[in-house]
Parts: structure tokens; sequence; C-alpha cells
């Protein structure tokens, strides 16, 4: 793995920060690099872009990001493997990372997609041994603590075992719901609320996402998604072109979408006092 640090002084002005970001994102985009490392103070705002660090006490999430770094992360980039100890743990800001179970000797089925809501090491709060495999969905930022040191955060800092207990009750609650909304409602609906949770996964009204991957998230043949994607095309809902999908009407897609997406969303908003997105 490659790493470019950028160095920052002790302090850095809005401006100067501003600009340290855009050059780390600049590096993000060179074809060799894994990670795309901006170090320390420099990016010590971009913790805002995760909702789950934004829920933290701020003594707490200064203790976590003054040993945390800002990466950038490739699509298809393996962030830990099944039956693995983690070495770090994952806040995205602006990547999607789908964790998935072994289902046999080549396969696996994704149980969970994580973003800028929540975390990828939940794990490290059970003994370190997980039984899922995380991949970078979606390339994008996001802020990273070595699995030691969040470890010990959790061990030693009450409030911010507080605040990753509740996550991952969210997530189980996420899960639940989600295969609860697979055998009772539609498949017009769960594309609609697929849609929707991934909006609130990141920043924006574009994502990417082919209807390979939504067809295996849901569970269904890929010419089930595309006619159910047409529909929601067809009512102004969504414009969708080789796997680039834009919201038009939010409002018409969620009144297309079943009760789970309000279910999940007011769950992890119960929980975690989640707030607004920047």
């Amino acid at each position: 793995m490659t790493d470019f640090p950028l160095r920052a002084k002790a302090s850095v002005s809005p401006v100067g920060e501003a600009l340290l970001s855009e050059v780390a994102w600049w590096q993000a985009g060179n074809p060799g690099a894994d990670n795309s490392v901006l170090r320390g103070v420099a990016y010590a705002a971009e913790w805002k872009y995760n909702r789950l660090l934004a829920a933290m006490p701020e003594q707490q999430r200064q203790r976590c990001c003054v040993q945390a770094e800002c990466v950038y992360l490739r699509q298809g980039q393996v962030l830990h493997e099944a039956d693995v100890p983690l070495q770090w743990a994952h806040f995205p800001t602006t990547a999607l990372v789908s964790l998935a179970t072994p289902a046999g000797a080549d396969s696996s089925f994704e149980v969970a997609t994580v973003g800028r809501e929540g975390l990828v090491g939940l794990p490290l709060l059970s003994g370190n041994f997980t039984r899922s495999r995380a991949v970078v969905q979606m390339p994008g930022k996001a802020i990273r603590v070595r699995a030691s040191v969040l470890a010990d955060e959790f061990s030693n800092q009450f409030e911010v075992r507080q605040v990753l207990l509740a996550y991952a009750q969210a997530l189980v609650a996420e899960i639940m719901q989600t295969a609860l909304c697979s055998r009772l409602h539609s498949l017009d609906q769960q594309v609609a609320r697929l849609i929707l949770m991934r909006l609130e996964q990141q920043q924006g009204e574009d994502l990417t996402m082919t209807q390979e991957a939504m067809a295996g998230l849901l569970g269904v043949r890929r010419e089930s998604v595309t006619g159910a994607a047409a529909k929601l095309q067809q009512a102004g809902c969504i414009r969708y072109a080789r796997g680039h999908i834009t919201v038009l009407d939010r409002n018409g897609l969620e009144g297309r979408a079943c009760e789970c997406h309000r279910t999940i969303r007011c769950e992890f908003e119960r929980l975690l006092r989640l707030p607004s997105a920047v």
C-alpha cells in the first residue's frame, strides 16, 4: 500500500484547510495508490461528514480524530476479509462500503451497506472477529482509525461506547427490517426504498448503482430490476442511465417506497439522534 501524506502546520485557516482537502482529493486520483492520506489537523473538520462521528460528544470525537487519517477508498478495495482480525476501522464520509457474508467457496451475500451514517469495524466491539467481508462499493473518502485505538476508546470512554452500541443496534434493526421488506413488499417498492437509503448514505441527489448491484442486493434477477427502474423513470421520479441514478422527485419516490424506509430512518434517528447531514 502506498500513502501520499501532505504535512500541515499545527494551525490551518479554513481557506487553507479547504485547499488541502482539494489537494488530497487530487492525489487520490493516482491510479497507483491504494489510499491517499492527509494526516492530522489538516483534516480535523472532515469528521462532520460522517453522521456517527458527528453524534459523538466533542471531547471524545477530538480524541479519535487526533489519531485518525482521511483516506480515499477505491471501488472494489477490500477493507477487511472474513475471519481475519481488523487492522483499521473506517468512518465513511463520501464512500459506500458493502458488508457481505460468505455463502460458499466462491460466493457471498451482501447483508448491509455502510455510508456516512456509520462505521466499518463493528466487530472490534466484540473481540475483533468478523464473518463479513467489507468491499468498497462506491469510491470516496473515509476517516480511518487504527483498530487498537478505537477498541481502547470503546473500552475506556462511556460516551464513545454508548454511540457505537447504539449504532450496532440500529444496524441490526436495518438488517431485520430489510429481510421483512423482501418478504412482504413488491419489487417496485423495494427498489424505491433501496434508492432512498443509498441517497441518505451519501451526499447529493446522484448515485452510481448498476442494475446488477441492485439485483444482488434484493435477491432478484437483473431483468426484474430493469422493469422496476423503468417504472420509476416513467413516473418522473428518477433518471437512470448506465448505472447512474439522479433523483428528480424525492417526494414522489418516497410515495412509491414502502414504509420500511421510514421505519429504518426513524430507528437510526431515535437511537443515535443523528444530526442533519452537512
